[in-house]
């Protein structure tokens, strides 16, 4: 009887331990994942979780992330991690960096995270593989791609630089990063939709609050950055969902192809969009074309605000820096001839701003606006001795190329020469990937460039500024500005 009464404590006992050994096994299996090589040196974290919190911590720096950075010092330029449940290699070694953007369809595809994918699109450009993404990227290359910067875009951005500058001008202060992104969105935004300004308030209002809990760790519950991201992604796009039905509508009215301008050719984007999504054999669905709509209006403006906004900053901080841009821009006023129009830049002046390109890449390089550039492997990958197993992910790290002495000497110092008599590496290259590289190189670039461009120009020739407050960095691993960058805005006498 008494032995009896003691069994079921002794099973109990016994499921504990069992329990305790698989977790004790899966735990083992998690920090040692099965490999027919020799894996990077590394730490796999948590199980589930991995490093992924230490990933996300900030550091107030313009550094290479403490994460990436500690992580090289202990185990060199190629480490193995785990971030959000996946397992992934790091990588700040030049070779592997520059295979795997070369090496795009054999060996490497695109790849993000689970949760990142959530966040831009499960039908968006960066899912797209093969032919379907080179059809997306040529589509978008049509309309913002050389000659339509040339012939169109230099005059919005034109106008959209000056009517801004004006504007702040006459107030007594500007929070610079987030009126910068104002501008840069709703000249994206025109661009891209023709949105009249109240439907165009209300998503940027939305892609406001996507961008604030963008690179933050994936927990969706109320109050946190992921759960305010992912509702700011779902009004978003409602609003692009509402325009790509309206215009469909618009398509498909009876005698629209009469008179109508728009039959006759592509007025912004979304007109580009609806003739390819409405073609007897469409390659594009509605899905992927509002994914490829959010990304292009997410890339444009919050990147190009991010590097203009530090921009700007770099340059008060290095009067003589600001000196040698201003020369530059005058140089441009004074050489233009007698009656010209004064206020139109030429695109022969635009490609003329030598010096103001090295100051927009030296910028860039010290942004490090994307902290990683992520793939996966197609197949089992040896390099350098170590084996990156078939379906790993694989993370390149620009800051760690970027901030590297031996490439950059003096890395954190902002010096726009070191750039001087190297055109190459506006296409990026093995020590600069600020637009990512390969076959994914950066299709809003020269766009990006344009913007920030007219915008340095009009700033240096008509106006002063001066700090008021703000302009504290940190990268989490993103850059931010958390408390913002205020200045004050004068025109010239």
């Amino acid at each position: 009887m008494c032995a009896y009464v003691r069994l079921p404590g002794a099973a109990a006992f016994a499921a504990l331990v069992l329990l305790m050994l698989l977790l004790l096994y899966a735990v083992h299996r998690w920090r040692n994942p099965r490999c027919r090589g020799r894996l990077p040196p590394g730490s796999m974290g948590l199980p589930l979780v991995g490093e992924t919190l230490q990933f996300f911590s900030p550091d107030a720096s313009f550094d290479v992330p403490r994460f990436v950075r500690h992580r090289l010092a202990r185990y060199g330029r190629i480490f193995k991690t785990s971030l959000v449940g996946h397992p992934v290699v790091v990588s700040a070694d030049e070779e592997l960096n520059h295979m795997v953007f070369q090496q795009e369809g054999q060996l490497f595809q695109s790849w993000y995270p689970d949760s990142f994918v959530e966040i831009l699109g499960r039908d968006n450009v960066g899912e797209q593989q093969g032919a379907m993404f080179r059809y997306l990227k040529n589509m978008v290359l049509r309309y913002f791609g050389p000659e339509s910067l040339r012939e169109s875009v230099l005059r919005d951005v034109e106008r959209a630089v000056s009517s801004s500058l004006c504007t702040w001008s006459t107030l007594p202060a500007v929070e610079l990063k987030e009126a910068v992104s104002t501008m840069v969105f709703d000249l994206s935004a025109n661009k891209l939709l023709s949105l009249e300004p109240s439907r165009s308030k209300v998503l940027r209002r939305s892609f406001f609050d996507f961008v604030r809990g963008l690179i933050s760790f994936p927990l969706y519950l109320p109050g946190t950055a992921y759960y305010s991201c992912m509702k700011g992604r779902q009004s978003a796009m409602d609003v692009l969902q509402e325009a790509l039905e309206e215009r469909k509508r618009s398509a498909e009215a009876p005698g629209r192809a009469g008179g109508d301008e728009r039959a006759r050719r592509h007025v912004d984007f979304l007109d580009c969009v609806v003739q390819e999504i409405t073609r007897e054999k469409p390659l594009v669905t509605d899905k992927m074309a509002l994914d490829l709509m959010f990304v292009l209006l997410f890339a444009s403006f919050h990147t190009t605000s991010l590097a203009l906004t530090l921009a700007v900053k770099l340059l008060a901080d290095h009067p003589h820096v600001l000196e040698e841009l201003t020369v530059e821009h005058e140089a441009i006023l004074n050489d233009r001839k007698p009656g010209r129009d004064s206020d139109g830049i030429t695109w022969m002046e635009y490609k003329s701003m030598t010096f103001t390109s090295q100051v927009i890449n030296e910028t860039v390089r010290l942004a490090n606006i994307a902290p990683g550039i992520f793939r996966k492997a197609l197949k089992e990958i040896q390099f350098k001795g170590y084996t990156i197993p078939a379906g790993w992910g694989v993370m390149v790290c620009p800051p760690a190329v970027h901030l590297n002495p031996d490439i950059y000497p003096d890395p954190l110092t902002f010096n726009p020469s070191r750039f001087k008599d190297k055109p190459e590496i506006n296409r990026g290259s093995r020590h600069f990937m600020a637009f990512g590289g390969g076959l994914r190189f950066c299709v809003g670039a020269d766009f990006s460039k344009l913007q920030m461009s007219i915008f340095l120009h009009f700033l240096v020739t008509r106006y002063r500024w001066k700090n008021l407050g703000g302009g504290k960095i940190v990268r989490s691993p993103g850059l931010e500005f958390p408390d913002g960058y205020h200045v004050q805005i004068r025109q010239c006498d």
